[in-house]
């Protein structure tokens, strides 16, 4: 209802402004008024405004902008239009009588509509910013301006520089064939000699020649430096991205982190280089015409001038909505490629619950989301592009008839006349092409949003340190940690827990899943932080270290390494890439890898496959322990790091972690479920709920017959049940586990 009460005002504001015209006209006619039309002219101005300010501010149904400063100005602006324009025309001696005498038929009346229209658009879209930047007023940045990524194209000046000197010298080449075509025609018409036309297509055809050469040393130029950029963008990109806390990928799906960086980025690029190429090709074009345009007949030129804003305000509003509809095709994508890289990543799984129809159907799902978007796309695209071509063709039109006249009154000549259509043709083309293609740059503004927030994201981090000593004892110190993730942060994973890694030393942490082990690990990589409670190292806090040193002195092997799609010998060095083959070699020997990986046919050259899927779970698990002891780590941590492997190999590993330790005084924390290992720790801490339950050595805590021990005795006897069998037949039963 309240839109229909606007609307009614509305038609209702413009019935009364047509009438109020209409009757300024007919007085306009009589005695007293036929010998002063200036005054009619303007008395019909300002009672035109007073009775439409009148109107405005008595009609309960007046829309709220109407009656704003802004809507005064704009009623204004309508009353005062003809007036001025008029007077104007007068004033420098132009032909004025036809407007002053018609000002208020219908004609004239919708000429200014369309023209106070056409103004309050590129008011509304112009001046607010450029009012902010003059008076100072700060105004909403946007992220993904296209200003933003230009700034890329800032190392590459100089190869722009040449671009815009041949794009020049191309298009000043192009003018010729219309000037020349235009002076023939006057040569034709005044049988001049005729070696003025022989010499006229001589040139002509050097001129054009010249031109093409120059447009191809210019694409080659510019297709080989946006390439470049190209490749800055998306390595940048995937740089920030690198730079982000592990919490950052724990609540981002990999499928949009990977969609962002190659689709993304692609599509920014691409419309960029292509679409960008075209716009400064064309914009030139457009330059250089409008001024032989000018040079022939200003008159045609400032109609011809008078009609752009309608072609370029349609533009501006598809481009919006293109911007914001890219953002969202963008995201469903991701949310596609999310699903695809899961099922994908998950094959094994999906294929023993026969689930593939239904990951079909989900990505199916996601497809037709995307599908339904594009659809909103094309049909915004094919109405945008039908729009413009009758705009273009309106205002070709209205030229060729306005330029018969000026013919026709012996203004303009005939060969003069040619070259105005020919170049106004092109103008028409070229300014029509640079609005095409302008909503797939601002597509490009929008397919750049997401990157931009990539990019300027800060690490949560706190800052690095600066502590990086030549040698460290590997001293670790838990003191009273408390920590929850992102996630669940109102759930508490540790809660106060205190504990000590001894130089030469093994700890190992054990207890049911879920207690906090693995936390332990994350949180003595700094991957994240405390709430509470500090870690300290040789007696300073971890915060204090740089984040490079911190890594390379401590080694992790997890219970499910990742290896890299390389060969066996590369995932070894991962990380310690000057590292020599008989590092390499000693460090698989001390895995009890080296003899498996000399076995196969290619040996330490062997692909391990895309995530070491081409070796087996237990030799995924020893290529990972060589990968963290070529590095000679002062603290060392197992976190259930010999889960896959067979009884044998698991005890050559601890021996020769066990000699390790005490050669090279390294700190090992052991994180087990089988306490095959656990036995031979030097202090056991027993974890629960994020709480240190029981902690000593395996003998202490069998005798204390508590939680560990009650662990204990399940793995030992996992299908027996106790009953009947005293504490302390059970504490001897337990002592004699192997």
């Amino acid at each position: 209802m309240r839109k229909m009460s606007s609307l009614s005002s509305l038609l209702l504001c413009l019935a009364v402004d047509v009438v109020v015209a209409q009757v300024v006209g007919v007085a306009q006619l009589s005695p007293r008024l036929t010998s002063h039309p200036f005054l009619a002219l303007w008395g019909g101005g300002i009672l035109r405004a007073c009775v439409l300010h009148l109107l405005i501010f008595t009609s309960p149904g007046s829309p709220q902008w109407m009656k704003s400063h802004e809507g005064r100005q704009t009623v204004g602006v309508l009353s005062f239009l003809s007036p001025v324009y008029i007077t104007l025309l007068w004033a420098t001696g132009q032909s004025a009588v036809e407007l002053l005498w018609g000002w208020h038929s219908w004609q004239g009346l919708l000429q200014g509509y369309a023209v106070v229209a056409v103004a309050l658009l590129f008011w509304k879209r112009y001046m607010p910013s450029l009012l902010a930047e003059k008076w100072q007023v700060p105004a909403q940045k946007n992220g993904a301006s296209l200003k933003r990524l230009l700034g890329y194209m800032k190392p590459y000046t100089k190869h722009f520089v040449a671009v815009v000197c041949f794009v020049t010298i191309s298009s000043l080449g192009e003018m010729a064939i219309p000037h020349y075509t235009g002076k023939m025609t006057d040569w034709i018409m005044n049988e001049d000699e005729p070696e003025a036309f022989t010499y006229a297509i001589t040139v002509m055809s050097v001129i054009t020649v010249m031109s093409a050469v120059c447009e191809f040393v210019c694409d080659l130029i510019y297709n080989v430096t946006m390439s470049k950029i190209h490749m800055y963008i998306q390595g940048h990109v995937f740089q920030s991205v690198l730079k982000q806390e592990i919490g950052f990928f724990d609540v981002s799906h990999t499928g949009d982190i990977v969609s962002r960086i190659t689709t993304d980025t692609n599509t920014m690029s691409e419309s960029l280089s292509e679409k960008l190429s075209l716009l400064m090709w064309y914009f030139m074009r457009v330059v250089f015409l409008f001024g032989f345009m000018v040079n022939l007949s200003w008159k045609l030129s400032l109609f011809t001038a008078l009609g752009l804003p309608v072609i370029w305000v349609v533009p501006e509003l598809s481009g919006q909505f293109y911007q914001s509809l890219s953002k969202k095709v963008q995201e469903s994508l991701a949310k596609a490629n999310d699903v695809a890289m899961e099922t994908f990543s998950s094959m094994k799984t999906v294929r023993s619950f026969a689930n593939e129809d239904g990951e079909t159907k989900r990505y199916e799902k996601r497809l037709e989301e995307t599908y339904s978007l594009n659809k909103e796309e094309a049909a915004a695209y094919a109405a945008s592009t039908w729009t413009n071509s009758l705009s273009s063709l309106a205002l070709k039109v209205s030229i060729l008839y306005y330029g018969g006249r000026l013919v026709t009154g012996g203004t303009v000549s005939s060969g003069d006349l040619v070259s105005f259509v020919l170049y106004e043709l092109q103008f028409s083309s070229a300014v029509e092409v640079l609005m095409s293609y302008y909503p797939h740059v601002k597509k490009a503004i929008g397919a750049s949003e997401k990157i931009f927030e990539y990019v300027d994201r800060e690490p949560r981090v706190p800052p690095e340190g600066s502590l990086a000593p030549q040698e460290i004892k590997g001293h670790v110190h838990f003191r009273n940690i408390s920590f929850a993730y992102a996630k669940r942060s109102d759930t508490l994973v540790l809660k106060g827990v205190s504990l000590e890694l001894k130089p030469g030393q093994m700890t190992a942490v054990v207890g049911p899943s879920g207690g906090g082990k693995s936390t332990l690990v994350n949180l003595l990589e700094r991957f994240y932080q405390p709430k509470e409670g500090d870690i300290l190292l040789d007696g300073e806090s971890l915060q204090s270290y740089k984040i490079q040193y911190l890594h390379d002195k401590i080694s992790v092997v997890s219970q499910e390494p990742k290896l890299f799609a390389r060969s066996l010998k590369d995932n070894i060095k991962y990380g310690k890439e000057d590292a020599t083959n008989e590092e390499v070699y000693r460090a698989a020997k001390l895995a009890s890898a080296h003899k498996f990986i000399s076995q196969l046919p290619d040996g330490y050259e062997t692909d391990a496959g895309s995530k070491g899927d081409k070796v087996s779970g237990g030799q995924k698990q020893r290529i990972a322990i060589a990968r963290a002891l070529i590095r000679h780590p002062k603290i060392l941590v197992l976190d259930d790091a010999t889960s896959s492997l067979d009884t044998e190999t698991e005890f050559q590993v601890h021996q020769a972690l066990d000699n390790l330790r005490k050669t090279e005084k390294c700190s090992v924390l052991l994180i087990a479920h089988r306490l095959s290992a656990v036995k031979q720790a030097d202090h056991i801490i027993f974890l629960q709920e994020g709480e240190i339950k029981e902690e000593g050595t395996h003998d202490e805590l069998v005798q204390k017959d508590g939680l560990y021990a009650e662990l204990v005795r399940k793995q030992n006897m996992p299908f027996q049940r106790n009953t009947g069998v005293d504490n302390e037949e059970r504490s001897s039963e337990i002592t004699g586990v192997n």
